[in-house]
């Protein structure tokens, strides 16, 4: 991996070569697509990675983080190529800037990177609507509009993010929601919208069926494991955790992921529960493979009102009982067909858990598992996409032409 920096005061030949254009032969979409992310590529691997990685087979994928600030006079970009046609850009500027000079700043770093490029060969998809604050006043071939999740009822939310985003559907030719709930959330604000509910990559979790030795930090650990992995923040039930510890000290809980926007002092201590950290996407399968029982443990809150938990596919794909709160979009598909268990409470968890400890003979559920899980991949989900993107591209182009009794007009003047 490797970052090149990139400035306004770098030649525009310099610039061609560090943000190439791929030569393809592509006319249902254009051949380019400009992703403006809240998330970094390298945080959690997830949705963005999922949908990018495929796109990037047929289209030019170019990443915009948020900035990095630091000590630097000049603003810059670093271009880091993760695949042969995927680059992560970051903006660095320097620290102490007010919230109008970021923007401005970035507004043009933007019109650097688009020196002897065409916009109309370019998708721009969204991530934040934040992003709108230095790039509404460029308009590409084709604006897309991802909306993974109900961001301003996240911790931290800017104040700004409701007015961005009606800008944002407002300016978007199409938008995808991350699941079913925010897909009706949002239905009748956009004439061109779809839900894309979360999905799996079959051959990477499936691993964890066929995998027989953990990873040594976990394989240390003896007794029944039951796991989670994903962000630990403000949607993470420390409470529940805690009362499952208490409940069953038999039982090793194992915790991977990120502590973000909570104090890990306020963390349950109990010594059969285990943070192990941070884990890449690749290892996520040799740790599943040691677990008895997945949990989706997350609070019933204004931030887990609309979301799809990428985990729970996941975690059924490496032939794992899951136990989950009761969160609309696990509920429906996957409680209501009997493949995840529900539970409301401490109590209807520490059960669940127990339910499935003590079941023997797993193979009818798995059976309907695995026919479940037939209708639905990441593959699968980016061809929807792409065919969604093709068609608006297409209709909008024949909008955009002139009309043959606007063009005999114009041909007798």
């Amino acid at each position: 991996m490797v970052d090149t920096p990139i400035s306004k005061d770098f030649s525009k030949n310099h610039l061609q070569h560090l943000a190439p254009t791929p030569v393809k032969d592509q006319e249902t979409l254009p051949r380019n697509l400009l992703c403006f992310s809240h998330l970094r590529w390298d945080f959690v691997y997830q949705r963005p990675q999922h949908l990018l990685t495929r796109f990037s087979d047929v289209t030019a994928v170019y990443f915009l983080e948020e900035p990095i600030f630091g000590n630097t006079d000049v603003p810059y970009l670093t271009f880091s190529q993760r695949l042969p046609e995927l680059w992560v850009c970051v903006p660095h500027l320097a620290h102490g800037l007010s919230k109008d000079e970021v923007n401005k700043q970035l507004k043009e770093l933007i019109k650097v990177f688009f020196v002897n490029k065409n916009l109309d060969d370019f998708i721009f998809w969204y991530y934040t609507p934040m992003a709108l604050e230095f790039s509404d006043h460029i308009t590409p071939g084709l604006t897309v509009y991802d909306c993974m999740d109900e961001l301003s009822a996240f911790k931290f939310a800017p104040d700004s993010i409701k007015r961005l985003e009606h800008n944002l559907l407002n300016k978007a030719d199409v938008v995808f929601t991350g699941g079913n709930s925010l897909f009706e959330s949002k239905r009748n604000l956009h004439r061109n919208i779809h839900p894309f509910p979360s999905s799996i990559d079959k051959k990477h979790f499936g691993k964890a069926r066929k995998q027989n030795s953990e990873p040594a930090d976990q394989a240390a650990i003896k007794g029944p494991k039951v796991g989670f992995y994903g962000v630990i923040d403000e949607r993470f039930d420390i409470n529940l955790i805690e009362d499952i510890a208490n409940a069953r000290p038999d039982l090793n809980i194992m915790l991977i992921g990120p502590v973000v926007k909570i104090d890990p002092e306020l963390l349950p201590t109990n010594k059969n529960i285990h943070y192990l950290g941070a884990r890449s996407y690749d290892q996520l399968p040799g740790y599943l493979s040691g677990w008895d029982v997945a949990l989706v443990p997350f609070l019933l809150n204004e931030s887990t009102r609309f979301i799809s938990p990428t985990k729970t596919p996941e975690y059924l794909c490496a032939g794992k009982p899951v136990v989950s709160s009761a969160i609309r979009d696990v509920v429906n598909p996957y409680g209501k067909n009997k493949l995840v268990s529900i539970a409301k409470n401490s109590e209807e968890f520490i059960k669940a858990i127990g339910d499935w400890l003590d079941l023997k003979d797993k193979t009818e559920w798995l059976n309907n598992v695995d026919k479940f899980l037939l209708t639905i991949s990441w593959d699968l989900t980016c061809a929807g996409m792409t065919d969604n993107m093709a068609t608006t591209y297409k209709s909008k182009k024949i909008v955009s032409l002139p009309s043959m009794s606007s063009s005999k007009k114009q041909n007798q003047r």
